[in-house]
């Protein structure tokens, strides 16, 4: 579970299946014992998470669209995990 990037108790990671890509570009966040996947572009949820932290997060995935999908690409196609700056 190659963390993506931390903020407020969140963690914000990403993984892959083993042979290549699965499903749409999408995260996974995790908070005490919430998890969620959240799909890059649309911003639909799959999970629980309080409240909170949901707003915390799309704010997040707002601000950084355009690097979240260079990450999730690059790791799926490269192995490469680039990191991204949390909120602060």
């Amino acid at each position: 579970m190659p963390v993506v990037s931390q903020f407020y108790g969140i963690i914000i990671y990403i993984y892959k299946k083993l042979g290549g890509h699965h499903n749409k570009p999408h995260l996974h966040a995790k908070y005490n014992e919430y998890e969620a996947s959240i799909i890059i572009e649309t911003g639909e949820w799959e999970g629980n998470m309080p409240l909170k932290q949901k707003k915390l997060i799309d704010a997040w995935i707002e601000i950084h669209r355009d690097e979240l999908y260079a990450m999730w690409y690059a790791y799926n196609n490269d192995g490469e995990l680039i990191k991204i700056k949390g909120l602060e």
